[in-house]
């Protein structure tokens, strides 16, 4: 059976703490900010957990690393 090859640019998007714990950034936090509030962009710095159903997804694109 061939390798699989682990999508590099998910892994640099996703931070993973454990198994089960992948973490990201929020999106719309990069441009037009001019318009948006102050505390919604304080909102958007944050970084969020993956959901378990989106978990599943990122697993089999990144096979090797967790």
């Amino acid at each position: 059976m061939y390798k699989l090859k682990t999508s590099k640019s998910i892994i640099k998007r996703l931070k993973l703490k454990s198994k089960y714990k992948i973490f990201r950034n929020m999106a719309g936090h990069n441009h037009l900010l001019q318009k948006k509030s102050s505390s919604r962009k304080q909102k958007l710095r944050k970084v969020v957990q993956l959901t378990r159903a989106d978990i599943f997804n990122f697993k089999f694109k990144i096979p090797y690393i967790s």
